[in-house]
């Protein structure tokens, strides 16, 4: 059989037509296209969108119809992807000096790009909708459920690890008046973190979380992480877990925010580790608990996933109506920035991925009942 006539028979199990008019429909430009998805599957997929070979009537309906399908598990993978699978599984892609590389690899490509497409505060992980209808609210509200789950209190020390653009240090620093470190192994990120956090009591330190123990700043009250376990890779789970009980007093409290996988797994999505998040692999909940399990007890478990497919969508409308202010970015980062957004939006409108909220606390340790906020 014709590699396009295979190709046709995939599309056709996904209810996927060609040039048809459903808003999941697609259409090809180049007869390559078949041969490269047949070949790479998914990185081809998203490879051949890049290049220009195929558009879809509305590209996050098309991908959600794609993974609701598992149209993945149709196509049998390359010696290619599964030798990098494999490569993964006996490399840490998450060393110090990787990580630091990795990390800039996405969050030094320029703060332009970034504050036309975040909120207000630059918080880059998802939006609590409850009670929301706009993308800053969502923001604000996410940010005060964690602060409520951590139960903080005036004058208290706050470790952020991944801070990011310091969004949430601010927030917690002005509304409940603690103290809080955040590292960062993203300069761009540490620079404007300290401007925006210049007139607070806030540290912002380029550190990875492995070298925090002998910076001096002793321990902590709250330790907190928003969107950054998934960079930390399934080998250095154990050791990130170790670390945070190192710093946190036995009275303590830490909360991690984290897309999550609903498998186990010890490499990432091949088109995402090599265009948009290098070394990011999605912890599953097994491996949180069985990184956890010696050390912590795991007081709450808040999913709400689906609140990430509004939000990836909020930064996608963003960005297209403000693309024209940017125009250093070219035509082909804008097409994998399309795909990055609207296919992690499908991700999380099909279920295929989670974003969990986890409390923990150090066992055996006396305390009282943890009530959790929501």
């Amino acid at each position: 059989m014709a590699v396009p006539e295979i190709g046709q028979r995939i599309l056709d199990a996904a209810g996927v037509t060609l040039g048809g008019d459903a808003l999941h429909d697609i259409t090809i430009h180049d007869e390559r296209f078949w041969d490269r998805v047949l070949s790479d599957r998914e990185l081809g997929l998203g490879e051949s969108y890049q290049d220009g070979w195929w558009d879809a009537n509305q590209l996050d309906e098309f991908l959600t119809v794609v993974q609701t399908a598992d149209v993945r598990s149709l196509v049998s993978p390359s010696f290619g992807l599964a030798r990098r699978a494999a490569a993964a599984r006996l490399r840490n892609q998450q060393t110090r000096s990787r990580a630091k590389k990795n990390a800039e690899a996405h969050y030094n490509i320029g703060n332009d790009l970034y504050e036309r497409m975040l909120d207000k505060r630059m918080i880059y992980t998802c939006g609590y909708w409850d009670e929301s209808t706009d993308l800053d609210s969502a923001q604000e509200a996410k940010l005060e459920l964690i602060c409520k789950k951590l139960g903080l209190e005036r004058g208290m020390r706050l470790l952020d690890v991944g801070c990011g653009w310091g969004g949430f240090a601010q927030f917690a620093a002005e509304r409940y008046d603690v103290h809080v470190t955040g590292i960062s192994p993203a300069s761009e990120q540490v620079s404007l973190a300290r401007e925006r956090t210049a007139s607070l009591p806030v540290r912002i330190e380029q550190l990875d979380y492995r070298d925090v123990a002998d910076a001096g700043f002793g321990d902590f009250d709250r330790i907190t992480s928003i969107g950054m376990m998934e960079h930390v890779g399934p080998r250095n789970l154990g050791v990130f877990f170790d670390v945070c009980r190192s710093l946190l007093s036995p009275e303590g409290m830490m909360l991690h925010h984290t897309i999550g996988s609903n498998d186990w797994k010890t490499s990432g999505d091949p088109w995402f580790e090599r265009y948009i998040f290098p070394g990011g692999v999605l912890p599953s909940l097994g491996q949180i608990s069985r990184a956890a399990e010696e050390h912590w007890s795991i007081e709450d478990v808040h999913n709400f996933g689906p609140d990430y497919d509004t939000t990836l969508m909020a930064w996608h409308d963003n960005l297209s109506a403000r693309w024209s202010e940017i125009p250093h970015y070219d035509e082909r980062f804008r097409r994998t920035w399309n795909y990055y957004l609207q296919g992690s939006a499908a991700g999380f409108r099909s279920r295929s991925v989670q974003l969990w909220q986890v409390v923990f606390t150090p066992s055996r340790q006396r305390r009282s009942t943890y009530r959790a906020v929501r």
